[in-house]
């Protein structure tokens, strides 16, 4: 089955031609859409590489496309049926939830990379209702659904290719279904991962080990891992391995913020000549705004992007005393970030049970309340497609000047997070919001550090970072302060869950 590709640049075109003659050697023909056996030790790991709007989400889109009308298999990472011997498979990774769900935004069918190492193990009486929904099985009849509950399933399905959405959509919950987690014991087949600027080298070997071909999309303008001296995962592979796609595709009516983005590629440019490029964009578009203050109702949802982790500090201190959080709890709707999993290795069943409902470092999450057993918090995890997770829940703040953080809720052990009011722009990357506010301050001390980063000024790598995590909107903030709130924290924004059908035989605790 041919499918029609979209007019590509001379170098999108020659990205795919490469990427698909490597296809077409391991088994895969994406020209006459067919697929034999993967040949035994063959390995391969591309690179497609480019700055901001140079269209490496088109040509990943595209590509899982052509592979998807050949007849391979989109592995979500949320239900794997029955192996057969001459399937051939492909997973589209994102090292975060948030980067996950800004390409299935798109329609690319994403997951992270999490979800892909470990696989779920599902109750038998709903794996059947998986196996109908991914047209391996008839339809079945479980005790508790109704018909209309199937049919609803069904028409979510057909909509979003998600089986635990498709699930909740009849009214069950993850912890109806899913009764735990195991470690990937069978290879896949073809594995593309975006923002790959962000993996660290245990994850890359991780990857490498599961598929035989392995294509990065990558910017190497961006900052890379920390602790891992400015190298990237890409930056170990041959030239021969790396794609580069060097035009810039300009979003529709131009964009200012992509302007200044790579404006920041001249060597001459100064950080107060960049500060007075701000100025006329804002100037000509109202994408691009200059304010004096943060802007404290959008540091709920999309954080203040700083260098320093002194100024992030200070920020989220600011923004809760403009909300009136008392130190001794949260307030449902405070932002917050995943900082890791705090269990003792015996408890490695749980800790897999919590990241594979989104909570792995870095993940965003806003508090919704206190959960029904004592210790646990009631959340929800931004770009999760089934966001909403009871967890034992650790919360640190830290403050000014004193070096050991307060604890408004804390579990014995459990998911660990840190306020998500303002973020260091290290880990902003992957995530993308509408709107962004970039903490100038802190760039210009960056810039007057003289510190650079793999050969660049430190200053422009940390800005270039912060000005593409903005979608439609970039403000660029130049005081050190903040703007009083509109209006008070709530949660009424967020998505609301489908009601979790009561099931007497399978009743269950929230996520552990």
């Amino acid at each position: 089955m041919q499918i029609a590709l979209p007019t590509f640049s001379e170098d999108q075109a020659e990205a795919f031609d490469r990427v698909a003659e490597v296809l077409s050697g391991v088994g895969i023909d994406l020209a006459d859409g067919s697929l034999t056996p993967p040949a035994e030790g063959k390995a391969n790991v591309l690179a497609v590489l480019g700055k901001a709007g140079s269209g490496k989400t088109l040509l990943l889109a595209s590509l899982t496309k052509a592979l998807a009308a050949a007849g391979v298999d989109i592995v979500s990472g949320d239900y794997e049926g029955r192996r057969r011997k001459d399937r051939r498979t492909l997973a589209v990774l994102a090292p975060t939830n948030k980067a996950a769900s800004v390409l299935r935004l798109r329609g690319v069918p994403a997951t992270t990379i999490h979800r892909i190492l470990y696989t779920p193990v599902y109750d038998p009486e709903y794996e059947r209702i998986a196996e109908w929904l991914a047209g391996q099985g008839t339809r079945p009849v479980v005790e508790g659904l109704t018909d209309l509950a199937l049919d609803r399933a069904l028409a979510f399905f057909q909509q979003v290719a998600s089986i635990p959405g498709a699930l909740a959509a009849a009214g069950l919950r993850g912890s109806d279904f899913i009764k735990g987690w195991k470690r990937r014991e069978d290879p896949l087949d073809v594995g593309f991962v975006d923002e790959s600027s962000m993996l660290d080298d245990r994850q890359f070997e991780d990857l490498r080990e599961i598929f035989p071909t392995l294509v990065l999309f990558g910017d190497p303008a961006q900052l890379a891992p920390v602790g891992q001296s400015g190298e990237m995962a890409f930056d170990k592979l041959s030239e021969g391995r790396k794609l580069r796609l060097t035009r810039i595709h300009r979003q529709e009516g131009d964009s200012p913020i992509l302007d200044l983005a790579h404006a920041l590629s001249d060597d001459s440019l100064g950080f107060e000549e960049f500060e007075r490029m701000v100025e006329r964009a804002a100037r000509s578009d109202d994408r691009v705004v200059v304010s004096e203050r943060v802007d404290a109702d959008l540091m709920a949802r999309s954080p203040v992007l700083v260098w320093r982790n002194a100024t992030r500090i200070r920020l989220i201190t600011a923004f809760r005393t403009a909300y009136g959080a008392p130190d001794d709890q949260l307030l449902p709707g405070e932002p917050l970030i995943c900082d890791g999993i705090e269990l003792p290795l015996k408890h490695r069943k749980k800790r897999i049970d919590l990241e594979a409902r989104g909570l792995i470092k870095g993940a965003q999450v806003i508090y919704l309340g206190e959960g029904t057993r004592p210790g646990f918090a009631k959340l929800h995890v931004v770009g999760a497609e089934d966001p909403q997770v009871s967890a034992a829940s650790i919360v640190k703040i830290e403050k000014p000047d004193e070096e050991e953080p307060f604890i408004p809720h804390a579990a014995t052990m459990g998911a660990a997070f840190l306020h998500g009011a303002a973020v260091t722009i290290h880990k902003a990357q992957g995530s993308q919001w509408e709107t962004v506010q970039v903490f100038a301050p802190d760039l210009w001390a960056a810039a007057a550090s003289g510190r650079n980063e793999a050969g660049l000024p430190l200053w422009k790598r940390l800005a270039y970072v912060a000005i593409t995590r903005a979608e439609k909107r970039l403000i660029w903030v130049t005081r050190n302060r903040l703007a009083r709130p509109h209006a008070e924290l709530g949660v009424a924004d967020l998505p609301r869950p489908v009601p979790a059908l009561k099931l007497a035989a399978h009743d269950a605790e929230p996520v552990a």
